[in-house]
C-alpha cells in the first residue's frame, strides 16, 4: 500500500520561506514521478510543481523562481522549499505520487500572513 506523509507546513510571514517534506512508501520511489499540488478555500487544486524519477523539473509560473522541487531518493522523500512567499501562496499543500496510478497525500497548511 502507498503511503504519503507531509509535514513541513505552518504560519509564516510574507517574504517568508517553508520546506515542505513527503515522505513515501510502499512504491519503488526511485521510479515514481512526484508532485506538490495545492487547493486554497473555494479553489480547485492546481499543480505546484512535479520532478519526474529523471530528475527533470517542471514549475507553475506562479511560482516559477520562488519555489524548488527536489528529491532524495534515498530517503524516499520529495521536497519543496518556498521562499518569498505570498498571502495568496496560502492553501494546502498534498504531496502526489504517480506511478500508473495518482497517490496523494493529506495535505499540510501553508498560511502566508502578517
Amino acid at each position: 500500500q502507498v503511503q504519503l506523509v507531509e509535514s513541513g507546513g505552518g504560519l509564516v510571514q510574507p517574504g517568508g520561506s517553508l520546506r515542505l517534506s513527503c515522505v513515501v512508501s510502499g512504491t519503488i520511489f526511485s521510479l515514481t514521478a512526484m508532485g506538490w499540488y495545492r487547493q486554497a478555500p473555494g479553489k480547485e487544486r492546481e499543480l505546484v510543481a512535479a520532478i519526474t524519477s529523471g530528475g527533470s523539473t517542471n514549475y507553475a509560473d506562479s511560482v516559477r523562481g520562488r519555489f524548488t522541487i527536489s528529491r532524495d531518493n534515498a530517503k524516499k522523500t520529495v521536497y519543496l522549499q518556498m521562499n518569498s512567499l505570498k498571502p495568496e501562496d496560502t492553501a494546502v499543500y498534498y504531496c502526489n505520487a504517480y506511478r500508473g496510478i495518482n497517490y496523494w497525500g493529506q495535505g499540510t497548511q501553508v498560511t502566508v500572513s502578517s
